[in-house]
């Protein structure tokens, strides 16, 4: 975000705006400090350095924290999943399963590899405050069983915040993966120390990684992360407006569901989300015809223009042959009908047929005025001129 100057503002300018809503009472979100860093250029380091600074000012985002505990169950069904017996443990509860993080509509078109996917990481513990505590600091250690061991029982707290972008360009098998990534990293970065849940500080890492994947590959022209954002605002107003309006709104209409955005912008935003389109797209479903086949290219050359200017060249060339030898010579040479395709000054030619400018010029005269008469009396060479 800018300033009221229309500067970038720094981190530390940043951290002060932060503190200063806390103050207020101000909720804050991961997804706001997401949007600053974004819109104010900051660096993957300076992203990490507001990351800490705010969990050290006591600055946390329950909201976020809340959402995502309520959807993959990090609090309760950690304490419910380690009182279970031998026998309870064998029979996973359905409730506990990851399928439910996709909606109805949506189970269908699910592949199988991912149903699979989401029944394994059903039956993995969730890990305790004490034990994610214990944990961390084995990884801490060097110890990679208790690495993989954090970063497994944390597999859904990914699905269920990758649940959050469908439908923004990228399949939910990649936002999976993402994710996935976004958590290993945040492992390795992970300081135990300061005394944090290790969901509060993962869902940073995972949140950055899905979104600059959608903004990285989700089109051919990587758009920037906050302007990403901003296509889904608004396109999803634009629907919204189509359900009640029955019609595609228009660009003012948008701009009145949205504050801080002009018609304009609107327009501007529509025109940047477009998706493009290949040439070789299917033109119907009748015929085998490409999208190709009906753009003109204005570099081709005519058909009818070609065959003609050959005919007048071969006229040309004829002309020309009727000319005495020197005259044809000079005539080749200053229009670039000598094979080079270029033509030469007066001086050039002069130097290469040893004789002056002025001669040069009168032999070309003289050669131009045998020509006009011999197109005059030339009827087929006229048709093709005309």
């Amino acid at each position: 975000m800018k300033n009221e100057q229309g500067e970038l503002k720094t981190l530390d300018a940043v951290c002060n705006e932060f503190l200063e809503r806390s103050r207020k009472g101000e909720e804050i979100t991961q997804k706001d400090l997401m949007e600053e860093a974004e819109k104010n250029h900051l660096s993957e380091e300076e992203e990490d350095q507001l990351f800490d600074w705010v969990q050290q000012q006591g600055i946390f985002f329950s909201s976020d924290e809340e959402m995502l505990d309520e959807e993959a169950g990090t609090d309760d069904a950690s304490e419910d999943d380690n009182e279970r017996g031998p026998e309870e443990e064998d029979e996973p509860e359905t409730d506990d399963s990851p399928e439910p993080y996709i909606e109805k509509g949506r189970r269908k078109t699910v592949g199988d590899s991912v149903k699979v996917y989401l029944k394994e990481i059903g039956q993995i513990a969730l890990l305790s405050a004490q034990q994610e505590y214990e944990v961390a600091k084995k990884v801490a250690e060097g110890d990679k069983e208790a690495k993989d061991l954090l970063i497994s029982s944390n597999l859904r707290l990914v699905v269920a915040m990758a649940k959050e972008y469908l439908n923004r360009g990228l399949s939910f098998q990649d936002l999976i993966q993402e994710g996935n990534i976004g958590l290993m990293r945040a492992v390795e970065k992970f300081d135990y120390s300061k005394g944090f849940r290790f969901s509060t500080y993962a869902t940073w890492w995972i949140r950055q990684s899905m979104v600059r994947a959608i903004a990285d590959q989700s089109h051919d022209i990587r758009l920037p992360v906050h302007m990403t954002e901003q296509i889904t605002r608004v396109k999803k107003v634009e629907r919204q407006l189509l359900q009640e309006l029955n019609r595609e709104p228009t660009a003012e209409e948008i701009a009145a569901k949205i504050d801080g955005m002009t018609a304009d912008k609107i327009r501007d935003i529509q025109k940047i989300s477009l998706d493009t389109l290949s040439l070789e797209s299917p033109a119907g479903d009748e015929d085998n015809s490409t999208l190709s086949d009906f753009i003109q290219d204005t570099s081709a050359v005519d058909p009818v223009a070609y065959a003609n200017s050959s005919v007048l060249r071969e006229q040309v060339d004829m002309l020309l042959k009727e000319l005495p030898e020197r005259e044809e010579k000079i005539v080749r040479m200053r229009f670039g009908l000598d094979g080079t395709g270029k033509p030469k000054t007066l001086e050039e030619v002069g130097n290469e047929c040893r004789v002056t400018r002025e001669r040069i010029r009168q032999i070309e005269s003289k050669a131009l005025r045998r020509l006009h008469r011999s197109m005059q009396i030339n009827k087929q060479f006229r048709d093709l001129r005309d």
